[in-house]
C-alpha cells in the first residue's frame, strides 16, 4: 500500500499511507482536488500576483505583498529549513508534489469560468501561503491608529481607543480537566474566529501512517495539522495570544545616484536594497512597484518622496520571519508524532508565527496551557506606535521567554483577553467572552463532549451594559422612544437571531456610534494620511468607535461629547424608524470570496447557490458566539467561527467538529455547503475513526 483515500458521510478526507512522506504527498493531492481554486488564489496572494486574474481590486494587496517581501521571505525560510531540518523540508516538498499532481489531474470549475489554468507550486509555496495568511494577524497597522489618536486627542486616547476592546479578535478555547468531566478524561473545545471565507480557511482531515494517526483542522496549502489536532492520546488547540511581535519604523530615506539610502540610529546613511517589480493587472496596464528594504525591514508605506499625498513618511516593517528565516515549520512533524503533552510542548518550542496560546491534554492526565511563538525584546515604545529608525534604543535585543499558566478549578479559558500573554502585548480583547465561558463552566460539576455546543453558541452580550445604563438614566422621552427604552431595559441581553430586542439594541448602538463619529471632537480622525489601502481598515473612525463604544460611554474624559444627548437622539431615531423585526434579518453571513460580481453570481446560480443567499446569524462581537458586525457601519457579518471543535480524550470517536460551509471547495459538490445548516444551528459532525465506517475513494 502506498496511499488510500477514504471519505466519511460529510466528504471529509481520511488518508492512509505507508509513511509520513507518502502521506504528505497524499494530503497535497487531495487538497488540490478539493480546494484547487482556493489553493491557487492563496499561491497568487503569497506571490503578489493575484491582480493578474482578479483585476484592480487586488492591486493593493499585491503591492503590499511585493513591498513586504512575502515571497522572498518564504524562499529564505525554506532555504534555511533545507539546511537545518532536511526531513521537514523533504516532507514539505512531498506535499507540494501532491498539490501539483492534484492540480494537473483536474481543475476547479472557476478555472474554466475565467479561462485560466492552474499554475505550478514551488517547494516554498506553503511557507508563503502561511506567511500571507498571518502577516496581518498581529495587527501592526493599529500602531498607526494609536499615533493618530495620540496626535489629535492626546496620549490618554491611546488607551481609550486601542486597549481591551476595539481589537477584532474572537477566538475561544477552553480546557476542562478530567476531574471536571463525566469520563474522567479531559475535554478541549473552542472555535477559531476569522474571516469566513468561501471555501473555508480550515480543512477537516485525518492523516494516518505507521508513525501517527491524527484528526484535525489543516490550513489548505500547508502540510500537516498545525492549530487543532487529536492523535488519540493527546490533543491540542490554539487561540490568538494577541502578542505584539511586529514593529513599524519611521525611516528617513534619500535618493542618491546609486539608489536609496536610509539614516540609521548611529547617525550614518546606509545603502538600502532597492529594485522595481511589475504587477500585472487583468484588463488594465501593469503597475510598477518600487521595493525598498532598509536594515530594519521592507518599506511598506511611502518612500524617499513620502506618501502619495506628499506627506513625508516612509514606514518599514520588521517581522520575525524576515529576521530569522524561520516560520516555525519545524513544529509541524513533531506535532503529528506527539503522544503526550510533553511532546506537544516540545513541538511548540519551535513555533514562530503567529504567536498563540496553546492548550493541550493527554490520556495520562497531562495538561498544558502556554504561549508559543517568537516575540522580540525591545523598547516599550515599539509596541505602541511607529518609532524613529534614526534614533537609538529601538533595536531588537533578543526574544522573550514564552509564559505558562495553570488551571483554575480544573479549567483554563482563553478568548484573546489579557491572560498568560499579557506581558507580550498591548491590545487585547475585552474579557466578556472569557468571563462568560468561565461562568458557564462553573455552572456544572461535570461536563461531557455533548455539552459543549451550548457554550459555543451562547449569545449573552455583557458589553451592552454601559449603553443600557445611559438609556435607563434618560427621562422625558417621546412615547415611542419610551416604549423602546422600556423594551430594552427588560431585554435578556441575548443576541439571538429571532430576537426583536436584539435588533433594536443593535440599531440603537449603531445610531450612537454614528453620532460619536460625527462629533467635531473626532473630526481630525476621519481622514487618515494616504497610507496604502491595505492598512486603512485599522484607521477607519466608525469601526474604531464601534468597537470602543463601551469605553467611550464609561470614560472620564468625554472629549466634549454629550453622551446623554447622543443616546437620547439615537433612541428617538430608532423609535421614529423601527428597526428590523429580528436580529437575524439584518445580521447575516457574508463570506469572503475571491471572485465577485454579476458574472460570478450567474456562475454560482448554475449550482443552485444564489449569491444573495445570506443566512441570518445569532451572536455578536462580544458574545461567545462571536459573529462580528461593525457597529455603526453594517450589521452584516464577515467574521465568525471558522470552525468549531470538541476534542474528547476519553474516546476520540466522541469528538465533534464542524466548519461553516463544507469539506469541499467545489461548487456543485454535495459537500460544498452541507455543513452550513449544522453550523448555523450550533450542531457538530461526529469525528469518525473506524475505517470500516468510511467509503474508500481511490487507491494510488
Amino acid at each position: 500500500m502506498t496511499t488510500e483515500t477514504y471519505r466519511d458521510a460529510w466528504g471529509i478526507p481520511h488518508l492512509r499511507a505507508s509513511g509520513a512522506r507518502e502521506l504528505a504527498r497524499a494530503q497535497g493531492r487531495v487538497t488540490a482536488r478539493d480546494r484547487a481554486w482556493q489553493l491557487e488564489v492563496e499561491r497568487h496572494r503569497a506571490q503578489g500576483t493575484s491582480a493578474a486574474f482578479l483585476g484592480t481590486d487586488a492591486v493593493p494587496w499585491d503591492r503590499f505583498a511585493r513591498q513586504a517581501r512575502l515571497d522572498d521571505t518564504a524562499r529564505r525560510c525554506f532555504a534555511a529549513l533545507v539546511e537545518q531540518d532536511p526531513e521537514t523540508a523533504d516532507w514539505v516538498r512531498a506535499y507540494v508534489d501532491g498539490v501539483n499532481e492534484g492540480l494537473a489531474g483536474g481543475a476547479a470549475p472557476e478555472f474554466s469560468h475565467l479561462g485560466l489554468a492552474p499554475g505550478h507550486w514551488e517547494p516554498w509555496t506553503p511557507l508563503g501561503v502561511w506567511l500571507a495568511t498571518h502577516i496581518l494577524f498581529a495587527g501592526f497597522p493599529a500602531k498607526l491608529w494609536r499615533e493618530q489618536a495620540a496626535e489629535h486627542l492626546g496620549e490618554e486616547a491611546v488607551g481609550l481607543f486601542a486597549a481591551d476592546g476595539p481589537a477584532t479578535a474572537g477566538s475561544n478555547g477552553w480546557l476542562v480537566s478530567g476531574e471536571r468531566t463525566t469520563t474522567g478524561q479531559a475535554l478541549i473545545a473552542g472555535d477559531p474566529h476569522r474571516f469566513i471565507e468561501d471555501p473555508g480557511v480550515y480543512q477537516q482531515i485525518r492523516l494516518s501512517c505507521p508513525e501517527f494517526d491524527v484528526v484535525g483542522l489543516a490550513v489548505p496549502g500547508v502540510p500537516g495539522i498545525a492549530h487543532f489536532g487529536h492523535t488519540g492520546t493527546v490533543a491540542w488547540a490554539i487561540t490568538n495570544a494577541m502578542a505584539d511581535y511586529q514593529d513599524l519604523y519611521r525611516e528617513r530615506l534619500r535618493r542618491t545616484g546609486a539608489g536609496v539610502e536610509a539614516l540609521g540610529p548611529d547617525g550614518t546613511w546606509r545603502r538600502a536594497a532597492r529594485h522595481t517589480e511589475t504587477v500585472e493587472v487583468a484588463g488594465e496596464e501593469p503597475v510598477r512597484v518600487e521595493v525598498i528594504e532598509t536594515e530594519r525591514g521592507p518599506v511598506i508605506a511611502g518612500g524617499p518622496e513620502g506618501l502619495d499625498d506628499g506627506t513625508p513618511v516612509a514606514l518599514s516593517l520588521r517581522y520575525p520571519p524576515r529576521v530569522t528565516a524561520d516560520l516555525g515549520f519545524g513544529a509541524l512533524l513533531p506535532l503529528l508524532r506527539a503522544r503526550r503533552v510533553a511532546d506537544v510542548d516540545r513541538a511548540f518550542d519551535a513555533w514562530a508565527e503567529p504567536v498563540n496560546v496553546v492548550q493541550a491534554a493527554d490520556t495520562e492526565g497531562g495538561l498544558l496551557h502556554r504561549v508559543a511563538g517568537r516575540v522580540p525584546v525591545r523598547a516599550e515604545a515599539n509596541g505602541v506606535r511607529p518609532v524613529p529608525a534614526w534614533e537609538p534604543g529601538h533595536a531588537w535585543t533578543g526574544w522573550h521567554a514564552m509564559p505558562r499558566a495553570g488551571l483554575s478549578d480544573g479549567v483554563a479559558v482563553m478568548a484573546n483577553q489579557r491572560g498568560p500573554a499579557a506581558p507580550l502585548g498591548v491590545e487585547f480583547a475585552a474579557p466578556h467572552r472569557a468571563d462568560r465561558i468561565t461562568a458557564l463552566l462553573a455552572g456544572k460539576t461535570r461536563w461531557s463532549a455533548g455539552d459543549m455546543p451550548a457554550i459555543h453558541t451562547d449569545t449573552h452580550l455583557a458589553s451592552a451594559t454601559p449603553l443600557l445604563d445611559h438609556l435607563a438614566a434618560l427621562d422625558e422621552l417621546s412615547p415611542e422612544a419610551d416604549r423602546v427604552r422600556e423594551s430594552l431595559l427588560g431585554w435578556d441581553r441575548r443576541m439571538d437571531a429571532g430576537s426583536a430586542d436584539a435588533a433594536t439594541y443593535a440599531a440603537l448602538r449603531g445610531a450612537v456610534v454614528r453620532r460619536f463619529a460625527a462629533h467635531p471632537a473626532f473630526a481630525a480622525l476621519t481622514a487618515p494620511p494616504a497610507y496604502p489601502e491595505v492598512l486603512l481598515p485599522w484607521l477607519a473612525l466608525v469601526p474604531r468607535i464601534g468597537f470602543a463604544l463601551e469605553h467611550l460611554l464609561r470614560a472620564e474624559e468625554s472629549y466634549g461629547v454629550d453622551r446623554a444627548a447622543a443616546v437620547r437622539e439615537a433612541v428617538e431615531e430608532v423609535a421614529a424608524a423601527p428597526p428590523a423585526a429580528t436580529w437575524g434579518e439584518v445580521h447575516r453571513l457574508v463570506p469572503w470570496r475571491a471572485l465577485t460580481g454579476p458574472s460570478y453570481d450567474s456562475y454560482l446560480a448554475r449550482f443552485a447557490y444564489p449569491a444573495a443567499e445570506q443566512p441570518g446569524l445569532s451572536g455578536d462581537h462580544d458574545c461567545v458566539l462571536c459573529t462580528s458586525a461593525v457597529p455603526g457601519l453594517t450589521d452584516l457579518s464577515a467574521r465568525g467561527p471558522a470552525a468549531r471543535y470538541v476534542w474528547d480524550l476519553a474516546r476520540r470517536e466522541d469528538s465533534r467538529w464542524v466548519v461553516p460551509l463544507g469539506a469541499s471547495g467545489l461548487p456543485g459538490s454535495p459537500h460544498y455547503r452541507d455543513q452550513l445548516p449544522l453550523w448555523l444551528r450550533g450542531d457538530l459532525v461526529p469525528v469518525v475513526t473506524d475505517w470500516n465506517q468510511l467509503k474508500k475513494e481511490t487507491d494510488v
